[in-house]
């Protein structure tokens, strides 16, 4: 993962707001999962456009996470299926990974957290890539 020779406009990007441990269990593993691969059977992503209200939603308060940016590409070639739900309660369709994700489709990684005012702002090489078409 190299941050500063990817360019996120030659790819489908999805994103995960993911506990630290989780993280660093990826750094052992080789591979990301987070409880709700085990519980749901996938891991809930989400659109640079719905990382804010997710964070809002549930990880209010949180500084202690990380944003990861992984490669709709690259989970297809490693053999991991996503698909698009529809969620009643958010009213839009969010990018489910039914699989284990390869740390060779992570891209970008940030530390990201609540500020002081409880607050989530997105990084600054995604700020810009919130708004809806």
């Amino acid at each position: 993962m190299n941050n500063s020779t990817f360019n996120p406009q030659n790819a489908k990007l999805l994103y995960r707001i993911a506990d630290a441990a989780d993280w660093q269990q990826a750094q052992q593993t080789g591979f990301f999962a987070s409880a709700d691969l085990s519980a749901e059977g996938f891991i809930h992503s989400s659109e640079p456009q719905q990382i804010l209200e997710t964070a809002r939603r549930y990880y209010a308060g949180r500084a202690d996470l990380v944003l990861l940016e992984w490669d709709e590409v690259a989970l297809a070639a490693a053999g991991v299926r996503v698909e698009r739900e529809w969620v009643a309660s958010r009213g839009e369709a969010f990018a489910h990974v039914f699989g284990a994700v390869p740390l060779g489709a992570v891209r970008r990684t940030w530390p990201f957290g609540a500020d002081a005012a409880g607050q989530f702002t997105l990084p600054a090489g995604l700020a810009g890539a919130t708004k809806s078409e």
